[in-house]
């Protein structure tokens, strides 16, 4: 790469930075400024709609970035405060959250990427599970929440096995794609020089199916993390689901919508630990 290239693309993403800088100004100022101003105006009595949308009361509008902004100072200066069953800090809460997605997406793993060797390498182990693959995939991680607890009797262990079955099928499809399109040079390479089967599948299969495969395993914790905070609204307890849904049961909207921003920057987090990861891997090769 010259220098030509290099200036260009440093160029590039001052410029994307700063116009992201700009934008998050303008969108922050406009939501405070709306805030600062009654959205129905005149001494008039208001409509039954109006009042659904909180017309008649100032404080039932959606906070300022100003208010959530004080509140996230609030939280993260004490983020592993316990005060109660009902009455956890942020931190505390993500933790429970974390250990449970990574509970699940790493049985996942242990699973999903051996079956998917399998059907990468055999044609006949794909005609025979293609099936059921594809009937249990379309199913909605949440529909299997009632059984789970039917069958396990613990809310923590169910919301785990949620995590278990949204986390597994993305890596089953693309370890069993990336192993399947290994170029048939390398096996037979590998044959030549009189490897056996498992000395194949981890010196000549797994490095070239790697970029693949970490590539079902980023979508997976994507989707692992979409899910548990669905699942702990329902069995509710801890985690950050729960403590989205008990902060809108006590009609505080800024911690609402401070737990979302979280949300998101976990998971942002989360997503960028794998896309890392894909990346060594790749330039390793």
């Amino acid at each position: 790469m010259d220098r030509t290239t290099t200036e260009w693309k440093l160029s590039l993403n001052v410029r994307a930075t700063i116009l992201a800088i700009m934008l998050l100004v303008v969108g922050l100022g406009v939501w405070e400024g709306l805030n600062q101003s009654p959205l129905m105006g005149g001494g008039e009595a208001l409509s039954e709609y109006e009042q659904l949308l909180a017309g008649a009361d100032e404080s039932a509008k959606v906070p300022p970035p100003s208010e959530i902004a004080v509140k996230a100072w609030q939280e993260l200066s004490n983020p592993f405060y316990d005060a109660g069953p009902n009455d956890k800090g942020i931190g505390i809460q993500l933790g429970y959250s974390l250990y449970r997605v990574l509970s699940g997406y790493l049985l996942a793993a242990l699973v999903a990427i051996p079956i998917g060797f399998l059907i990468g390498m055999s044609p006949l182990a794909y005609k025979a599970l293609n099936p059921f693959i594809q009937v249990l995939r379309p199913i909605s991680p949440l529909a299997w929440m009632p059984l789970a607890l039917f069958i396990i009797r613990d809310s923590e262990a169910s919301a785990i096995f949620v995590i278990f079955i949204c986390s597994i099928w993305p890596m089953l499809l693309n370890t069993a794609f990336g192993v399947a399109g290994v170029r048939n040079d390398w096996v037979n390479v590998a044959r030549t020089h009189e490897l056996s089967s498992l000395q194949t599948a981890f010196k000549v299969i797994l490095p070239a199916a790697a970029p693949t495969i970490l590539t079902g395993m980023r979508i997976s914790i994507g989707i692992a993390w979409l899910v548990i905070v669905a699942a702990e609204m329902l069995v509710g307890g801890t985690g950050i689901g729960y403590y989205v849904w008990n902060e809108w049961n006590n009609l505080d909207l800024t911690s609402v919508i401070f737990s979302i921003l979280m949300i998101g920057v976990v998971g942002m987090l989360l997503d960028m630990s794998l896309a890392y990861l894909a990346r060594f891997v790749t330039y390793a090769e």
